[in-house]
C-alpha cells in the first residue's frame, strides 16, 4: 500500500508520488523530450495505476495537447473505481502554424475558459480534479483577474480544485486574498532547492498542498544518466540546451550522483528513489511528480513513496551537495 497525504484543504488524499506526463507529449514542440511511443506511454500509465499511484499530472502545453490526449486514451481503459485523479495546467497558448515557437503566457479569462474546455475534451473527463495556472501571465492580465477566473471555474464545477505553478510568495499572497490556493507546483530537487526556502514554507503555513516537479532533475538524478547520454541528446530534446546537462554543470551533477550511490545502496533503493524521497522529506511537500516513458522506469522510483530517510542519510546527502557546490537553498529538511 502506497502512503497518501491530504492535498491541502481539498478532499483528495494523493499518493506521495504521482505520474508526470510531460515527456509523453512527444516531439515537435519547444520544450519536448524527443519522440515518444504512445503505446509505451499508455502502458506506463497503466502500470503506475496498477502499482497504486492515484494521480496523473499533465498540461495542455505538453506536446501541444498530445499529452492530455494520451492520458485520456489511458483513462478510457481504466475502470471508474480505479481511475486516478487527473491534474492539468493551462494558461500557455501555442501557435499551430509554428509548433516550435515558444508558447505565450496568457491570463485572459476567456482564453482560460477555452483552455479548460479543450482540456476536458482531450482528457475525456467531466471535471478536472486540479486545474493549475502553469506560469504567471505576461499578456497584461493581472493575477487577480486570472485567479478570479479560476475561482469561478471551481464554483461552476468545471474543476474540483485550483492551483498555481511556478508562482512566487508575493503572487501566492495576492491569490489567497481572492480564493484559497489549493495547491502549488514548484520545481524542487537536490539541484534546484530554492522552493524549500520560500514557497514551500508559505504553503505549509497556509494549508496549501505542494506537488513538486522534476524531483529527479529531469533524469540527472536517476543514476542511469551519463556523459554519453547527454552528448547523444537530440536537438528536439530541451535538455540538450540546458546548463545542467552540458559542460561543468553536467560534470558536477554526475559527480553528485556517484556520492549518492552508496547512500542508495545502504537503503537498498535506486538513486532515483533516493532523489525523490529526499524531496518528500521536507515538511509541507505533499507529493512529487515523477515522470516515466516506459513501465519499467516506474519500478525504479516507486519505492520512494514509502521510503523514510534517516538522520545519517540526510546528513550525507547535505555533505555531498556542499562538497560539489550544487544549487542554492536548504541542503536538508
Amino acid at each position: 500500500m502506497l502512503q497518501t497525504a491530504p492535498l491541502g484543504r481539498t478532499d483528495m488524499h494523493i499518493t506521495r508520488t504521482g505520474f508526470g506526463a510531460w515527456a509523453i507529449g512527444g516531439g515537435g514542440w519547444a520544450h519536448a523530450w524527443g519522440e515518444q511511443d504512445d503505446a509505451e506511454s499508455i502502458a506506463a500509465i497503466r502500470h503506475a495505476v496498477e502499482s497504486g499511484v492515484n494521480w496523473i499530472d499533465t498540461a495542455a502545453i505538453y506536446g501541444l495537447g498530445h499529452s492530455e490526449e494520451v492520458v485520456g486514451q489511458a483513462l478510457r481503459d481504466i475502470g471508474e473505481a480505479d481511475r486516478p485523479y487527473v491534474f492539468t495546467k493551462g494558461g500557455l497558448v501555442w501557435d499551430e502554424s509554428d509548433r516550435s515557437a515558444p508558447a505565450r503566457r496568457v491570463g485572459d479569462p476567456a482564453s482560460l475558459r477555452r483552455g479548460v474546455e479543450n482540456s476536458l475534451r482531450r482528457l475525456g473527463v467531466e471535471r478536472i480534479d486540479l486545474y493549475q495556472m502553469h506560469w504567471p501571465a505576461d499578456d497584461g492580465t493581472p493575477l487577480e483577474a486570472y485567479w478570479q477566473a479560476f475561482a469561478e471555474l471551481k464554483a461552476e464545477g468545471k474543476v474540483r480544485a485550483i492551483g498555481l505553478s511556478n508562482h512566487h510568495v508575493d503572487e501566492l499572497e495576492r491569490a489567497e486574498a481572492i480564493d484559497h490556493v489549493d495547491s502549488l507546483q514548484p520545481p524542487f530537487s537536490m539541484i534546484r532547492r530554492q522552493a524549500a526556502g520560500d514557497v514551500i514554507p508559505w504553503c505549509d503555513k497556509n494549508s496549501t498542498g505542494v506537488i513538486v516537479y522534476s524531483p529527479m532533475a529531469s533524469g540527472l538524478l536517476t543514476g542511469s544518466f551519463t556523459q554519453e547520454r547527454a552528448a547523444a541528446l537530440g536537438d528536439d530534446d530541451w535538455r540538450s540546451r540546458s546548463r545542467d546537462f552540458t559542460g561543468e554543470g553536467l560534470r558536477r551533477n554526475l559527480a553528485l550522483v556517484e556520492d549518492l550511490r552508496p547512500i542508495a545502496e545502504r537503503l537498498e533503493v535506486t538513486v532515483a528513489a533516493l532523489a525523490v524521497a529526499w524531496t518528500l522529506a521536507f515538511g509541507g511537500v505533499t507529493g512529487a511528480i515523477v515522470g516515466a516513458r516506459r513501465p519499467d522506469q516506474i519500478d525504479g522510483w516507486l519505492s520512494a513513496t514509502n521510503l523514510q530517510l534517516g538522520e545519517q542519510d540526510l546528513a550525507d546527502i547535505a555533505a555531498a551537495l556542499r562538497a560539489h557546490g550544487i544549487g542554492e537553498g536548504p541542503a536538508r529538511p
